[in-house]
């Protein structure tokens, strides 16, 4: 038997099947190799993330901490400014003390009138 045209259109369209079922097969392996490429590749971001997020925290931990120093030294500072202000107070009264007494006197009368002022 002699093949006919017809044996060699179905010849080549089973083995243009055949490439096309393999073809699939290949595009399927390569569409489930990129997924798993994908997926490490967003582990390796999660982590990423995760380690961004934690040095972010780790500085803003630092900052508070170094927020708390500056607070503490601005208290030393106006402490010791009060008490400054105190030991010159002090020194003046012991200076002038007539003076420091008619100066207390007159605050103290300011304030007792302001106060009974708003009695009204």
């Amino acid at each position: 038997m002699t093949p006919t045209s017809t044996d060699a259109i179905k010849s080549n369209l089973g083995e243009a099947g055949t490439h096309l079922k393999q073809a699939a097969a290949d595009a399927g392996d390569a569409i489930r190799s990129a997924a798993g490429v994908a997926g490490e590749e967003l582990k390796i971001g999660k982590a990423n993330v995760k380690s961004g997020l934690a040095d972010s925290a780790l500085a803003g931990i630092a900052a508070a901490e170094n927020a708390g120093g500056a607070a503490r030294e601005q208290v030393d500072a106006l402490m010791d400014k009060g008490r400054d202000l105190i030991e010159s107070a002090a020194e003046l009264v012991r200076e002038r003390p007539l003076a420091s007494f008619g100066v207390a006197f007159a605050a103290g009368f300011i304030i007792a009138k302001l106060a009974r002022g708003g009695d009204k």
